[in-house]
């Protein structure tokens, strides 16, 4: 008779799946929690201290690390001398192995859980049980996850085991999920004795869904979430279109980023191929989006709309006569969905925008490497500012020159925002040099550059910049300072009566 070895903490589809291998002449053995559900519903299954002919110790922490559980395990089968061995220590082959784990994840996020607490749920026996049946996959059929529990009983149905193929295809599987639970362990710990950068690295994403493709359609592609999608479109809700591409994730990522940035303000962010085409903040929702649609009515065509507020009636009929990929909101009346839907692929994703939240670290993939940095969450206040030239700015410039540099942080260097009246109307992004930055953002800002505030992500290591600034109309600067040539902008700014003022933080974003 062969023998499976069933211990799980998720028991979903458990009493079936342990049905269906007694059916198949299954000897079931168990332990704790498992064993008495499994009894529960009318089965009995061996103990494993009748097995082991030694009793659980210290609150269940040691059950089956024990030879007559892994040495049933590990024993090759076709090897005379471990034969023997199993034979002359009266140990009894294990077939199979149904482990699932402690619930180590789910118990770090519970709220006012403790320390103790977590760390009484880091499996040992479970872990252990996983890979030493992995190892030996040749034999031993291991299942880790409840949605290969049909699978495994089809095969076994039809041909008395399961296949080769299979064994192995689910022991890659087990050192996947083991591998995923040490990672978040190290991650819980790491972060508990606050070392940011150890010596090595462990992270783990779940997958969330396959893309059609990547940037591409040559591209494959898939999206991942981390431990804590708290802040992520991971975590949003999609409520109406077709599903998220590679493009629309990378876009939505990065049009959430500028929001929390606007938190306890009204804002809406346009955003096209990672850099803000349109941000705007004012009283209500609606009259943000009225200033973020103003300031680039052509680039946001095929773009992706974020808000920090809800979306009502009279701002989707707004929204329902221009091309959007996607629409993102922590809520949407039912109004506006009904008009909103009427769309056939547009995608509306809620998700809570006005979430305060603080995302550590920043992973950025290089080749065969990873780069690792914090997030760039410095906040400048008026109170920071520090006025180098001869006239100072005045109240409504200083409000707009701190709207400016909320923006230009999220900008493709080299990077150059124009502000006026609570909203952009110029962003130059990405441009090899600075003077070209700016030359963009003042052509789009056209006429409506007379009177508005220049924000720049980085010094101006020569005074181009600046006299692009002034033939436009521009009254007042931010930038950071720092550059050895910083009194030639200087002096062209008294020159002109413009006021400029320096933070001291550079925004670089590549």
């Amino acid at each position: 008779m062969k023998r499976a070895l069933v211990s799980v903490s998720d028991k979903t589809g458990l009493v079936e799946f342990v049905k269906g291998l007694v059916e198949q002449g299954f000897e079931i053995i168990s332990t704790g929690g498992t064993k008495k559900a499994l009894e529960e519903a009318g089965l009995s299954p061996i103990g494993i201290s009748d097995v082991t002919g030694f009793p659980e110790i210290m609150d269940g922490r040691v059950k089956t690390l024990h030879p007559k559980v892994h040495g049933a395990l590990l024993c090759v089968r076709d090897n005379p001398s471990h034969v023997a061995q199993l034979k002359e220590l009266g140990i009894e082959y294990i077939d199979l192995v149904c482990v699932n784990l402690y619930p180590f994840k789910e118990t770090v996020q519970k709220l006012g859980v403790s320390h103790e607490e977590i760390i009484e749920n880091i499996d040992i026996g479970g872990p252990s049980m996983l890979r030493s049946a992995s190892k030996n996959y040749k034999s031993v059929t291991v299942v880790c996850d409840p949605k290969d529990y049909e699978k495994v009983l089809e095969e076994i149905k039809e041909h008395g085991d399961t296949t080769p193929e299979t064994r192995e295809l689910l022991a890659a599987k087990v050192f996947r999920h083991t591998a995923r639970y040490d990672a978040m362990i190290a991650d819980y710990l790491t972060k508990k004795t606050n070392n940011e950068f150890p010596e090595s690295l462990t992270i783990t994403f779940d997958k969330v869904q396959d893309l059609r493709y990547g940037e591409n359609p040559h591209q494959k592609a898939a999206f991942y979430k981390g431990m804590n999608p708290q802040y992520s479109l991971a975590n949003a809700k999609q409520l109406h279109g077709k599903e998220l591409s590679y493009n629309n994730i990378q876009d939505g990522n990065a049009a959430i980023e500028i929001l929390k940035d606007f938190e306890g303000q009204c804002a809406a962010v346009g955003l096209k191929h990672m850099n803000p085409c349109g941000v705007g903040i004012g009283d209500s929702i609606e009259a943000a989006w009225d200033k973020a649609y103003e300031a680039d009515p052509v680039s946001i065509f095929g773009g992706i709309v974020a808000f920090n507020g809800k979306v009502e009636a009279s701002l989707a009929e707004k929204l329902s006569k221009i091309f959007l990929e996607i629409i993102i909101a922590p809520e949407f009346s039912d109004e506006a969905l009904e008009i909103l839907t009427r769309k056939k692929n547009i995608r509306l994703m809620q998700l809570d925008t006005t979430l305060s939240v603080n995302t550590a670290l920043k992973y950025t993939n290089v080749n065969d490497g990873l780069l690792v940095q914090e997030m760039d969450q410095h906040q400048i206040k008026k109170e920071d500012l520090r006025c180098v030239t001869n006239r100072k700015p005045t109240p409504e410039e200083i409000k707009q020159l701190l709207f400016g540099w909320k923006v230009v942080k999220h900008v493709k260097s080299n990077a150059i925002v124009l502000v006026k009246e609570n909203m952009t109307i110029g962003v130059g992004a990405g441009q090899m040099n600075r003077v070209g930055s700016a030359k963009i953002a003042i052509e789009q800002a056209g006429e409506k550059a007379q009177g508005s505030v220049m924000a720049s992500d980085a010094f101006f290591p020569m005074p181009d910049t600046v006299e692009e600034a002034i033939k436009a109309g521009v009254t007042a600067i931010i930038q950071p300072g720092g550059s050895i040539r910083d009194q030639d902008s200087i002096d062209v700014c008294n020159e002109h009566g413009i006021a400029m003022v320096y933070t001291g933080i550079r925004h670089f974003k590549h």
